[in-house]
């Protein structure tokens, strides 16, 4: 067998299809590397010029890695995949046995798409991520992919945040009883409300792989904060949650802050920017962190940073009971009073619709912080 991009001509010649300008210098690229290879194919790329990935490149795509074993990452965020295109790459994940993480990002796949792929993982026993954010994959295409995780006992990342969901959680929290592999589920922005929260909570209580649970920008409120709180005190496993834009008030804030105080809670990460809490709430949670020293990151901007919040952050940052780079604010005195500002770190891996500053600080990920992904998943 030639080289990768030897085999992508040959099978471009053999489909009778125009050869990807963009595809083949990617693939060049790898020519002897040995390792891990991850296929960079983003639709986005600002540094050179791009030819999007189309449906009959993904076919070659395909065909290409189907026997391909140093090939074990492929970014396809930002394309122009459709349902086709999504039936290729789920006949890729049929036959290939060393792809680890498939990408999909904002491409134009919707619930036949996605049934193809959720079929295709229920034999597929190496893919550990799938990402199809911002794909409108609807209610149906997240019905499937929570059938295969009942099934599939591999994939440790699901992100279908969205992706035009409107509460699925019954069918995600029946999954969540099931499966015992998933680590990362991201549900951003699909109008879950405290009802939803309510019965994924239920299914977290039997649950013990869950680690990352990310509710980010839907419609959580109080009692949703409270559903969380109780898992938090007997769920020893969830370590990062992320509650960015919902509205959990101080009231909110004060249950998560019962929780956390407890010797039981292993949460290492809590993000909440934009949640309307204030001074009660803000400071319920710095205390907490002085009672239990598990939580390590903590991300707050855009709440009512008042006076007392500032400076029992303050009082944070200085005792080094919590690290700089472990929030997203710093402190700067002006007339003698302490106030906060923003800096950009947070869990902002799986923010696409945000600007990106610097160094991803993503605590499930990043080396560069303390909780890197060897530590949250050793095995």
């Amino acid at each position: 067998m030639g080289s990768i991009t030897d085999v992508y001509s040959s099978v471009c010649k053999e489909l009778k299809l125009r050869t990807n300008r963009y595809i083949l210098e990617v693939l060049q690229e790898t020519e002897g590397k040995t390792g891990d290879i991850t296929l960079k194919l983003t639709g986005n790329d600002r540094l050179r010029k791009v030819e999007q990935v189309t449906n009959k490149d993904a076919l070659a795509l395909s065909r290409t890695l189907r026997d391909n074993d140093s090939v074990t990452g492929l970014d396809l965020r930002y394309n122009c995949i459709t349902d086709e295109g999504a039936g290729h790459l789920a006949d890729l994940l049929k036959e290939n046995v060393c792809l680890r993480s498939l990408d999909l990002t904002c491409n134009d796949i919707q619930t036949d798409g996605a049934e193809y792929i959720a079929k295709s993982l229920t034999s597929n026993d190496a893919l550990l991520s799938l990402r199809m954010t911002g794909n409108k994959i609807g209610n149906g295409g997240a019905m499937h992919f929570a059938s295969m995780l009942q099934v599939n006992s591999t994939l440790q990342e699901l992100d279908v945040a969205d992706s035009d969901l409107e509460e699925t959680a019954v069918h995600l929290s029946g999954m969540l009883v099931v499966n015992q592999c998933l680590r990362e589920l991201h549900l951003g922005k699909m109008g879950m409300t405290d009802c939803g929260v309510e019965r994924l909570t239920d299914a977290l209580r039997t649950n013990y792989t869950l680690k990352y649970l990310d509710l980010r920008c839907n419609r959580v409120t109080r009692d949703g904060a409270r559903c969380l709180a109780k898992v938090l005190k007997n769920n020893g496993t969830l370590e990062i949650l992320d509650l960015a834009f919902n509205r959990i008030e101080d009231d909110g804030a004060l249950y998560l802050s019962q929780a956390i105080a407890l010797p039981t809670c292993n949460l290492k990460a809590l993000s909440i920017p934009s949640n309307n809490i204030a001074t009660v709430g803000l400071v319920s949670l710095s205390r907490a962190m002085q009672a239990n020293n598990t939580l390590t990151h903590i991300y707050i901007w855009g709440n009512r940073l008042e006076e007392p919040v500032c400076q029992a952050f303050s009082d944070l940052l200085s005792s080094g009971r919590l690290s700089s780079e472990q929030t997203d604010v710093c402190v700067y005195e002006v007339d003698g009073c302490v106030c906060l500002a923003e800096v950009f770190h947070g869990l902002k891996r799986h923010y696409y619709w945000t600007p990106s500053y610097g160094q991803d600080l993503n605590p499930a990920s990043n080396a560069a912080v303390t909780l890197t992904n060897t530590q949250l998943y050793p095995n």
